[in-house]
């Protein structure tokens, strides 16, 4: 089949702690389950026995105002490293620490767990805002995650700069910043105007690099997480409704991995 170049990776980003601010990367390892170390760790709220995730901005906007890194790389086919917390207070904490869970506890006001493994069956509450188009408004609903993973679907979500950039001009008050949307990889397409072209993509093959071929799965749709205060961006929930408005929720993609091997940012990004 021909291959199309359809742009360059921007930018990489890796979430080693879910809910939590993440790390920004030059490169990283891609394995089946995705970039190597993303969403390795997650809070367990102890009183309601799920996942704790800023989908329910009522209990866990907090979250993103953690920010969480790996003290070392994470290496393929070995133990994941201890992981960094800078807490919202200033102060630091490591995964390793005896004490990291009445830190989190604290930081957090819940009791929770830190888990390195997850559940069989983990699932997550998600708040969805009243919003004029979405399908669920002013509720909380049950998601439940892939079995033994603490992703909401699939392990890698992309996103071009022409959607975001589209967005910004819909909405030129808002700050449209990757950090909102959460990718791990930011594309910078070959036509810089071409806002959500990767609505299109969905049911192609995607290689990037020489080695690394994802299958994109679905369009992505956003949520509440888009319009909550973090790294110094404003709490915003017209960011989701210039989304809900304009593209039907939609913005960006979902990947599963087909070949692994290793992303670098400036990579060229071909569908077939």
């Amino acid at each position: 089949m021909t291959r199309a170049l359809v742009g360059t990776v921007r930018s990489l980003w890796r979430y080693p702690v879910k809910s939590m601010l993440g790390e920004q990367l030059d490169e990283v390892d891609v394995i089946f389950k995705g970039f190597l170390g993303d969403r390795a760790y997650a809070l367990w709220d102890c009183e309601t026995e799920r996942i704790a995730s800023a989908k329910n901005p009522k209990k866990w906007a907090k979250l993103l105002g953690f920010q969480a890194e790996f003290i070392s790389s994470p290496k393929p086919k070995t133990l994941m490293p201890a992981v960094k917390f800078a807490l919202p207070d200033g102060s630091t904490a490591t995964s390793d620490n005896i004490d990291i869970n009445t830190t989190l506890s604290q930081a957090v006001g819940r009791d929770v767990q830190l888990l390195t493994s997850a559940p069989e069956a983990p699932s997550l509450d998600q708040y969805w805002p009243d919003i004029e188009g979405a399908l669920n408004r002013e509720i909380i609903t049950q998601l439940f995650m892939p079995s033994g993973t603490f992703f909401d679907s699939c392990p890698i979500h992309a996103i071009t700069t022409a959607t975001l950039s589209q967005l910004k001009n819909i909405y030129p008050e808002g700050a449209f910043e990757p950090c909102r949307f959460r990718p791990n990889i930011l594309i910078e397409p070959t036509d810089p105007e071409a806002a959500f072209i990767e609505d299109g993509w969905v049911g192609s093959k995607m290689f990037i690099g020489d080695q690394v071929c994802l299958s994109i799965d679905t369009a992505c749709p956003r949520c509440v997480v888009t319009t909550i205060a973090q790294m110094g961006l404003p709490t915003d929930l017209n960011i989701l409704r210039t989304t809900t408005k304009h593209n039907k929720t939609i913005a960006g993609i979902r990947n599963s991995v087909l070949q692994e091997g290793i992303i670098r940012c400036g990579d060229q990004i071909w569908l077939e």
